[in-house]
């Protein structure tokens, strides 16, 4: 049998051998023993409605016109906004320019190894991120024209949708790109009673679980806002949510993400003083 020998001799992708583990087994009050403490408290510290710290940067990829870095203790992502260029292939004159945005998993970011190719997951994260961006960016200001915008994962401990939107945000300011507002975005968890803001992955699957005899709601709700236009450009929820419980969960949000635009805007605004200083 012929053998490529130029190509490594190892299986093309791998998985966490945690998956194949029975969690099912730990009931309700197991699981929730293993997200909140005696006092309702978060294992690293944090309560319920509070926010992990975030650390912000701009102009970290030289190659690119804009960009942008976002770390939320262990979930990081890094934007990059290119220059806008033609539309290919189009036949006829379009007003409004577009974006092209792709979503990609660093292959180490989470704990099963992700391929090169764009799986369906990054393909819908994908388009969630084009849908967050285009009502805040001003299109017809670049006719015929498309803005390319790639978010790269490094390290998914939850919330990665809400680290991407808000790193495109201050990448495609960075750029200088026109926009309506600067956007940010917050994500939140669901479990019966207890709402969790940016939850981590843990905080994720937690949320995601139905269990049997105990759940009446479970699910993720993720909110993009732009906070100077008072608009929400994009609200995506998974799971099976109340109407009355999800209206509460997106005044919640709109609030973080609020508070959240006043790191952004200090971000950029140290920015521009550095380049000024240069």
């Amino acid at each position: 049998m012929p053998i490529d020998s130029r190509r490594l001799q190892v299986p093309a992708d791998s998985e966490g051998y945690r998956q194949y583990i029975n969690q099912d087994v730990k009931n309700y009050e197991a699981r929730l023993r293993e997200v909140l403490n005696d006092k309702k408290l978060r294992f690293d510290g944090r309560a319920c409605d509070e926010q992990r710290k975030i650390y912000m940067k701009t102009g970290v990829v030289t190659q690119a016109k804009g960009s942008a870095y976002v770390e939320m203790n262990k979930t990081k992502v890094l934007v990059s906004v290119f220059d806008p260029r033609e539309i290919p292939r189009l036949s006829e004159f379009t007003p409004n320019g577009e974006l092209y945005c792709e979503f990609k998993f660093a292959p180490f970011s989470s704990p099963e190894r992700r391929g090169h190719v764009m799986d369906m997951e990054e393909k819908d994260l994908s388009v969630i991120l084009r849908r967050s961006l285009e009502p805040a960016v001003c299109r017809h200001e670049f006719p015929n024209f498309q803005v390319d915008i790639y978010a790269l994962l490094l390290d998914n401990d939850g919330a990665c949708l809400s680290a991407a939107i808000t790193a495109a945000g201050l990448a495609m300011a960075d750029a200088g790109i026109p926009m309506y507002d600067i956007l940010t975005s917050v994500s939140l968890g669901i479990q019966n009673d207890t709402i969790i803001v940016d939850p981590t992955l843990k905080e994720e699957n937690f949320c995601r679980t139905f269990f049997e005899g105990h759940t009446k709601e479970m699910g993720l709700i993720s909110l993009s806002y732009m906070p100077t236009m008072a608009q929400v450009t994009e609200l995506t929820q998974t799971g099976t949510v109340k109407v009355e419980t999800v209206l509460k969960c997106m005044d919640l949000l709109i609030q973080k993400c609020t508070n959240l635009s006043h790191l952004t805007q200090k971000c950029l605004v140290e920015s521009v003083k550095q380049q000024l200083g240069r």
